[in-house]
């Protein structure tokens, strides 16, 4: 019996095969290619990639982190092919560069859409952390990792949380994520939702959490309020730390809530009784009060009638006589003072205090004890072009003007001989308290030589006898005889006769007769003539001896006249 021999291949069937190979095709390099799993060797993984080409791969890179692989002969699974053949006549395959090929695509795509990924921190780098993406290695810089810089990482290490990807270079490899951004936005939902559930005036619990110059931040369970430093209380408080404590529960009253920045005001204060109402009635105007000085300044004090109400003196309210003295100088923080109420403003909130009215004014005060005419006695305070300034009893000062100093020399003259610090008597002239002035005199003391002695008696159209004591250009320097006054007396009242007004004619120590032509005691002006005299005398010869139509000289008139006058005189 014959054998049957096969069929040598037709050139069709050549070309068949050969189509089927081109249809199956060959793995290609640097891609992720399907694998059939044909044997598992101690800790390796014999994987068929197709076209008859196998390759290994440990089996830790398809284990997940923490965890060992389970895998079986006949599973499928993606790997990368690096390589279609080595120098083993294997393939070059990696599980973890096809799960980071993978991974790449899959985080690209959540880029772009802004999505959030998954990822375990897993090592600690300069500046930051590294991260598991499922594959890929991200960076997360230490500044993102919390809202509030933490110091210890470890709880967060090899747990897997959400992140978002701040920035990816595929062809450097480099990828950047951010933990605080996914913390912030889930905080600001949080806040969002919590807001809602608030409300103006609401009354709600909550905890200090910090505090800073201008006020407290308070948790109220998710989201922290801002307690002003002027809604603490109704007092004046300098510091937060003055009634609050980090860590402490308190009560507050939401105030004002912002919808759009979540802000939230808070107040303490507000639970309380506003100490203002009906305060005009509390406080009345004159009314005198003790008080705590809670704060000075440039302009004045504050002084606390009672917790949360405060009210200010001014410096010009101080002090009766220290005009120019910081406050400072004169009342201390923490000391009760006395005050009284000037006014009460309960709409701006202000309540003016005086403290010198407490005190009795010292102008008054001087007054009583020393009347106009007393004699006092004081330090020389100051110099100035119009006069002396002492210092006297009560802490007043006194002025002496330039015409009290003497009664004969001028002021400007004789002010050059005090000196500051010289102890000087004056007499008291007057005091106008409501001015807070204080007139002196000096010259007083020696008394008025207008009211002493002969001159007493004197008035205008007096007759007087004088001594000249100089003799100048302009006349003649005379002293009335019997008194201390002196006078002067001009060229043309030397004579009636412009020949014989000539200073010269006369010498010093020669006595003369005058008239006086005026006489003020008030303003202290004396002026004497004896030019007016001889008119006088003339008028006086005429009616009483005729008229030169007589038939008598004027010369025999005078001269009768003057004979009469010399014996009435012997």
């Amino acid at each position: 019996m014959a054998t049957a021999t096969a069929a040598a291949p037709t050139r069709e069937d050549f070309a068949a095969m050969l189509e089927e190979s081109f249809n199956q095709g060959s793995p290609q390099e640097g891609t992720v290619v399907t694998g059939k799993i044909v044997g598992i060797e101690k800790d390796m993984a014999v994987i068929d990639v197709g076209a008859k080409t196998e390759g290994r791969v440990a089996l830790r890179e398809f284990a997940a982190p923490g965890r060992t692989a389970e895998l079986k002969v006949g599973d499928e699974v993606e790997v990368y092919l690096e390589r279609v053949e080595n120098a083993l006549g294997e393939a070059v395959l990696s599980r973890d560069k096809a799960r980071r090929e993978e991974s790449w695509g899959k985080l690209e795509k959540s880029f772009n859409n802004n999505e959030k990924v998954s990822g375990v921190i897993f090592n600690q780098v300069k500046g930051g952390f590294t991260v598991d993406l499922d594959g890929a290695v991200a960076f997360l810089p230490r500044s993102q990792v919390d809202i509030r810089p933490i110091r210890d990482v470890t709880p967060l290490m090899n747990n897997a949380q959400q992140f978002q990807i701040l920035k990816m270079d595929r062809r450097r490899g480099n990828i950047v994520v951010s933990r605080r951004t996914v913390l912030e936005e889930t905080r600001a939902e949080q806040r969002q939702e919590l807001v809602q559930n608030l409300e103006e005036g609401q009354v709600i619990d909550g905890v200090v959490k910090n505090i800073t110059d201008y006020g407290a931040f308070v948790d109220l369970g998710g989201i922290d309020g801002l307690l002003h430093v002027t809604d603490i209380a109704w007092r004046r408080v300098n510091h937060p730390t003055e009634v609050l404590n980090i860590g402490q529960q308190v009560k507050v009253k939401i105030i004002k809530i912002n919808h759009e920045t979540h802000r939230i005001s808070l107040g303490m204060k507000q639970l309380l009784d506003d100490p203002w109402q009906g305060i005009e009635a509390k406080y009345p105007i004159q009314a005198k009060f003790k008080g705590r000085v809670t704060n000075i300044t440039d302009y004045g004090a504050f002084v606390e009638l009672e917790p949360g109400i405060e009210g200010l003196i001014h410096v010009s309210e101080m002090s009766w006589t220290k005009k120019n003295v910081h406050p400072g100088k004169i009342v201390s923080t923490s000391q009760e003072v006395e005050v009284q109420i000037l006014e009460v403003d309960p709409v701006k909130r202000r309540i003016s205090l005086g403290l010198k009215q407490t005190m009795r004014n010292p102008w008054e005060v001087f007054v009583e004890t020393h009347p106009p005419g007393s004699i006092v006695e004081g330090e020389v305070k100051n110099k100035t072009e119009f006069g002396l300034f002492l210092g006297l009893d009560g802490d007043v000062d006194g002025m002496v003007h330039l015409s009290d100093l003497d009664w004969k020399r001028p002021g400007e003259q004789v002010i050059d001989e005090y000196n500051k610090g010289d102890m000087v008597k004056a007499q008291v002239l007057d005091v106008d308290v409501e001015k807070e002035r204080i007139s002196l005199g000096i010259k007083q003391l020696g008394g008025d030589p207008m009211s002493s002695g002969t001159a007493g008696e004197m008035k205008k159209g007096s007759v007087v006898t004088c001594e000249v004591t100089a003799i100048n250009d302009g006349g003649i320097d005379v002293k009335i005889v019997d008194t201390d006054l002196t006078a002067f007396i001009r060229r043309a009242d030397l004579a009636r006769e412009r020949a014989d007004q000539r200073p010269e004619r006369f010498s010093v120590g020669q006595k003369v007769d005058a008239r006086v032509t005026q006489f003020d005691r008030k303003t202290h002006k004396l002026a004497i003539s004896i030019k007016a005299l001889e008119v006088a005398e003339e008028k006086e010869a005429m009616a009483q001896y005729g008229s030169a139509d007589s038939g008598a000289s004027l010369g025999d008139i005078l001269g009768a006249a003057l004979k009469q006058r010399d014996e009435k005189a012997e």
